[in-house]
């Protein structure tokens, strides 16, 4: 079996050992300067978005605003986005946090808070691959969905409207104590800058 194959595996089968399983903790600077934890969020639900505004498959998303009406319909008293930048210094998407703050406003997104995993250590703590890669916490702490946005992997704008938006599903399906017809699906995107 060659390398790449079984890393590939191991990295398949890390993230799929996720799904009922507890979030792992973690503590990033967001887009102000202030440390964000998410035991902050405890309690609420919580959806992860790995974010890189160079990837074309990130711009489908917000050039066609499809992401921030996704926040803008998710987020409430009890629902929380963040988005996570783990590109590494000198890799495209890597951002200060004054860069982060002029982004988030630039792209005006609805995210809570954009964080800043410049280390890498929480992408690969999920085995994050891809921007956009989602996940969804619940109010338990552990992790209900994982995967793609939506059921089109492709960077083209009209396949939008056409697609099942995973995350939504998910996030409704808590909300309402109905179950996820699909806790996991293969993220698409460009490859995490680590």
């Amino acid at each position: 079996m060659s390398y790449l194959l079984l890393s590939l595996m191991l990295t398949l089968s890390a993230s799929a050992a996720l799904i009922g399983q507890e979030a792992p903790a973690f503590k990033l600077t967001n887009e102000v300067g202030k440390e964000v934890s998410l035991r902050d969020f405890k309690g609420k639900i919580v959806i992860l978005e790995w974010l890189n505004y160079g990837c074309p498959f990130i711009q489908k998303h917000y050039n066609s605003k499809n992401m921030q009406k996704t926040q803008k319909e998710l987020i409430s008293k009890d629902t929380v986005w963040l988005s996570i930048i783990s590109s590494a210094k000198g890799k495209q998407g890597h951002v200060s946090v004054t860069e982060a703050l002029k982004d988030k406003k630039e792209h005006n997104s609805n995210a809570t808070h954009v964080l800043l995993d410049t280390e890498g250590k929480t992408g690969m703590a999920y085995s994050a691959k891809t921007t956009p890669h989602m996940f969804v916490i619940g109010k338990d702490g552990k992790v209900k969905y994982e995967g793609a946005i939506d059921s089109i992997a492709s960077a083209d704008q009209a396949d939008i409207k056409k697609a099942t938006n995973y995350v939504v599903a998910a996030t409704k399906a808590l909300k309402t104590n109905t179950k996820i017809i699909v806790e996991k699906s293969r993220p698409y995107g460009c490859s995490v800058k680590y």
